[in-house]
Parts: structure tokens; C-alpha cells; sequence
């Protein structure tokens, strides 16, 4: 069974890390100010606003700082300012045995699929697949997506809707919500923070990519057995694909469609996961109910793991 973190109060804190990709500090400042708005202490990490080349720190700088925010009992959730890259170069640095006696919420997406997936397989402690820093700049902290950050965080059960697509398979799923950003699902495939699939509600997004590897990777879950027994599957934005020189062909919902067809669990297209604005706090390791109608699409949360 899935453990669940505790909830914050107020007057907890949150440790704000970038373990991963290089984010300067006054991208992170509003999201700061907020949290501490929201109530909670802030410790923040060495490498918010570090850089080492592409990264917020060397791998040993990374895993140290992420490291002290796992161990530190005090810090009751770890929200990831950024992702980009570099989780999968320090997953296997990390001691997780202190975080498995206490709890706490991680907290990102992008990138930091790599902790979800680790973790749920690992530990099989519940993650939060959410809004990090940037989302908070611009007045973002007001919208609906960085406010289900806030809800969940508080432990208010989410319970999200979408519109329908016609590339949607009907029915009923329920099963733990896992997932996350596509490329980095592929690339854990083989190793031991692979995700486990059968019975679950998957869920799936990315940006950026060319759409003939996006075709690519999902034949790999496909011939790594990934997409076989879902309970249900859940496709988020695909947002700004590429194209070659020779265009692929198709768009992006339509190779989807093909991969997915021969499968007769429900599927939902369109959900609002994904890079951009549009992106649902999504409680990962927790039992959810899928519904795919042809009016509506509704994703609840169950609260029934303990």
C-alpha cells in the first residue's frame, strides 16, 4: 500500500531545491514570497540560483543539497524549483532512508519524474506532480493549477474535469494515479525506478521534442509491455513539437491515437498536465477514478491508500 505523507500546516516548511537544471534566483523570488504567504517557513537550497554549465551544481553539489533536504525532519515538503536534466545523474546518490521513516511531499514535474517514479517504485510513498517556481511569476500563483498546488498541499482531494476529445475511449478506471513527463518515463525503462504499470492509471505529457521520437517512445512502452493492462491512460500537452526537414506525417494527437487504439481501457486526451500553463496538482501513488464520458471527463481522487 501507498503511505501518504502528512499534510502542512501552517508554520510548516518547505525546502525549495533545483536539483536538476540551472534556474537564476529571481526567477524563483515570487514563488518564495508566496509560499511564505501561504503560511509556511521557506529554507531554501544552495542551489537555487547556483549554475554549473547547464546544471544548478556539480552532480556531487545537487545530490548534497537535495541530500540535506531529505534528511532534515523539520522540512515537511521539497518543492523542485525547476527540472530540465540531471535527476537520473544522482538518483543513485541518493539515500532515501531517512525520508522513508519521515515522509514528506516532493513536489515538480518535468525532469523530476525521475523522483516520482523512483520513489513510488522504491519506497511506494505518495509524490505530488505540480507547479514548481515559474509557474508562480506573472500572477501564475493565481490561477487555478498553482491553487490546486496550494489545496493539495492542505490535503484537500482533487477532483479535476475536462472537456471531451474525439480521439477519447469511454469507461470507468480506477487504480493509483503514476506518471509524468514521456521522455523520462522511456528513458527509466530497464532500470530499477521503472515504472510498474499494470492496473494503474497512467498518465503521460512533454514538450519540446520532435514528433518522430515521440512516436519512438511510446512504440517503446508499447514493446516494454508499459501500455499493456492500464487501468486507464491519460494523455496531458504535448507542447511545442518539432518537425524534421521531411515532416512525419501526422499530428501529434493522431500517432498517439495509433499507438493507443488496440487498447480497450478508457483514455482521455487533452487533460490539463503539461508544460504550460494548464497543469493539475496530481497526487502520484494515489488511488484516483477516471471517468471518460462523451460530455465530460472527470479525474477524483480516492483517498483510499493508506
Amino acid at each position: 500500500m501507498i503511505r501518504i505523507p502528512p499534510y502542512l500546516s501552517p508554520g510548516d516548511t518547505i525546502g525549495v531545491v533545483c536539483p536538476a537544471g540551472f534556474m537564476p534566483a529571481d526567477k524563483s523570488a515570487t514563488c518564495l514570497t508566496v509560499l511564505q504567504a501561504w503560511g509556511y517557513r521557506v529554507k531554501v537550497g544552495k542551489t537555487v540560483g547556483h549554475q554549473f554549465h547547464y546544471f544548478s551544481g556539480t552532480d556531487a553539489e545537487r545530490a548534497a543539497d537535495l541530500q540535506e533536504m531529505l534528511d532534515d525532519v523539520s522540512v515537511k515538503a521539497i518543492l523542485c524549483a525547476r527540472g530540465g536534466y540531471g535527476l537520473s545523474r544522482i538518483i543513485d546518490a541518493l539515500d532515501f532512508t531517512t525520508f522513508a521513516q519521515h515522509p514528506k511531499w516532493l513536489i515538480g514535474f518535468s525532469d523530476v519524474t525521475v523522483l516520482h517514479a523512483h520513489i513510488h517504485e522504491q519506497l511506494k510513498i505518495a509524490t505530488l506532480h505540480a507547479p514548481m517556481a515559474g509557474a508562480f511569476n506573472e500572477g501564475g500563483y493565481e490561477n487555478e493549477f498553482v491553487q490546486s498546488l496550494r489545496a493539495a498541499l492542505t490535503g484537500k482531494p482533487g477532483n479535476y474535469s475536462c472537456v471531451p476529445h474525439p480521439f477519447n475511449k469511454t469507461g470507468i478506471a480506477k487504480g493509483q494515479l503514476i506518471g509524468g513527463n514521456l521522455s523520462l518515463v522511456a528513458h527509466l525503462v530497464g532500470s530499477r525506478s521503472a515504472l510498474h504499470t499494470e492496473g494503474k492509471i497512467l498518465f503521460l505529457e512533454d514538450i519540446g521534442e520532435y514528433i518522430y521520437n515521440i512516436d519512438r517512445m511510446m512504440i517503446q512502452l508499447k514493446r516494454s509491455g508499459m501500455l499493456d493492462g492500464l487501468a486507464g491512460l491519460i494523455i496531458g500537452g504535448f507542447t511545442e513539437l518539432k518537425d524534421t526537414l521531411f515532416p512525419f506525417g501526422q499530428e501529434i494527437d493522431a500517432i498517439l491515437h495509433d499507438h493507443l487504439r488496440s487498447f480497450n481501457y478508457p483514455v482521455c486526451f487533452g487533460f490539463p498536465v503539461s508544460h504550460a500553463k494548464e497543469n493539475y496538482a496530481l497526487k502520484e501513488g494515489v488511488d484516483h477514478l477516471l471517468q471518460v464520458n462523451t460530455d465530460k471527463v472527470i479525474l477524483a481522487e480516492q483517498n483510499l491508500s493508506i
